[in-house]
């Protein structure tokens, strides 16, 4: 067993249900409001934008929702994912610590994104859309979107912030080459893009402007487009909970346990899908495992922002609801790792984190990039910039055991791939890079731009 570096699963291994963690976490469900009246949203108002199915998995609190067979099927062609002890970075590190990482980037995509797309493509088809709308930041979200709606017979418009469209357009021609329309955020096609354009004409655009312009073509679309959201809504969480699923039975197959769970965040959903089956065996088990949410020093929205309501996108169209935020207008600095640019964190990880059951940690941009160097030197992997983030605190965590000589076991996920991601790492290998640190005067002046609600 100490030899044994892979730990894989059979296709009979795959999860039947999605976990939930609103069963377990004994906190109370926050209000979610209508952005134009502020009050409690309505099933109505949340059918414009997406089908119910969906709508019954964002409010509910069954422990377990079974997945569709249809969607298992599809799971098939790259789950389970493999679990892999890093042990060439342990030696590298010199650390009694062992690190173990669940690999996503073995979907067809890339990414961890492929599980909630497959799930949110299948309920919009059963339920008769023709068509869907997204936004993306790195595009991993937008191209797992685009394969799972081409399997499903359904057209795709995405908005992918323009920082991102110009700098990653292997991304782009991935979605293009799966029949997604792809065009850059801010744009000409709708009211939100026009008026950013109108206000800021080189804007680099933010997940907030894409998902406000993504939000209103289906919004005008009279009901023939449905959107769908890559993070942050407890259902995108829910259908991510097949990484720690999985990732359980495979820590049992290496006969250890994790003291320490960590994951990149920008809305959480990669996080909470390998955290949340994890903090279950806490909340219910009486297990004692720590968890990490990394988040880049340039977004800062748990280590820094508001634990307040506001707004999900920048021309207020989106639902409010409760989260870390830096402010719905918030425009970040263009750092490589676009997937974790976003405003605001997931709802229900906000609430775990302000409960004190989930930590999270800021790191800089750099450190980031020297710890995917040294990852890839060591497992031959190239990470995601999101990814690396994860990969940054492990070592950090594994560096701390060495001083206190004690075996730590650490388990992070690896979302995804840097395949696509080259363009940064040249910007690394070239000293290109800088680190960006969110100023202390745009934090100070958040409460100031939240809406005035009566929650």
């Amino acid at each position: 067993m100490k030899d044994q570096i892979q730990f894989n699963l059979s296709e009979n291994d795959i999860p039947k249900n999605w976990y939930n963690i609103a069963a377990d976490s004994g906190l109370k469900p926050t209000a979610v409001l209508n952005p134009i009246t502020l009050k409690m949203v309505t099933p109505e108002f949340l059918s414009v934008l997406f089908p119910m199915q969906l709508i019954e998995q964002e409010i509910s609190t069954d422990r377990y929702i079974e997945i569709p067979e249809e969607v298992r099927n599809i799971y098939k062609m790259y789950r389970p994912t493999p679990l892999i002890r890093a042990t060439r970075l342990e030696k590298m590190l010199d650390t009694p610590a062992h690190i173990y990482f669940k690999y996503e980037g073995v979907s067809p995509s890339g990414s961890h994104k492929m599980n909630t797309a497959i799930a949110q493509a299948y309920y919009n088809k059963i339920s008769g859309t023709k068509a869907m709308t997204t936004e993306t930041g790195a595009g991993q979200w937008g191209s797992a979107l685009s394969i799972a709606c081409n399997f499903m017979g359904m057209d795709l418009e995405v908005y992918m912030v323009r920082v991102s469209y110009d700098l990653k357009p292997y991304r782009r021609l991935l979605m293009q080459m799966n029949g997604g329309h792809v065009y850059p955020s801010p744009s000409t096609r709708t009211d939100a893009g026009r008026a950013v354009l109108a206000a800021s004409p080189d804007s680099p655009g933010s997940l907030g402007i894409a998902i406000s312009e993504a939000v209103e073509v289906a919004v005008k679309s009279n009901g023939k487009k449905k959107y769908g959201l890559g993070s942050v809504l407890n259902h995108v969480l829910l259908h991510q909970s097949v990484i720690g699923e999985e990732a359980i039975k495979q820590m049992d197959k290496a006969d250890e346990y994790p003291d320490v769970v960590i994951g990149c965040v920008g809305g959480g959903s990669n996080f909470a899908g390998i955290a949340y089956p994890f903090l279950r065996e806490n909340l219910i088990n009486g297990r004692q495992t720590r968890f990490l949410a990394v988040e880049p020093k340039a977004t800062p929205s748990i280590t820094r922002g508001m634990y307040a309501f506001d707004y999900g996108d920048t021309a207020k169209m989106a639902p409010i609801v409760k989260m870390y935020t830096l402010g719905s207008d918030f425009v970040p600095a263009p750092i490589h790792a676009g997937g974790l640019r976003y405003h605001g964190m997931a709802p229900s990880l906000s609430a775990l984190c302000d409960a004190g059951l989930v930590d999270a940690v800021a790191v800089l941009q750099k450190p980031v990039f020297e710890a995917a160097n040294l990852f890839v030197k060591t497992q031959g992997i190239l990470p995601a910039p999101e990814s690396a983030h994860a990969i940054r605190v492990a070592i950090d965590e594994a560096l701390d055991a060495k001083e206190k000589g004690e075996k730590r076991v650490i388990l992070f996920n690896l979302s995804g791939h840097g395949h696509f991601d080259l363009s940064s790492y040249e910007s690394y290998l070239s000293g290109k890079l800088e680190n960006y640190d969110y100023p202390q005067e745009a934090i100070a002046s958040i409460s100031e731009r939240l809406p005035a609600v009566d929650f």
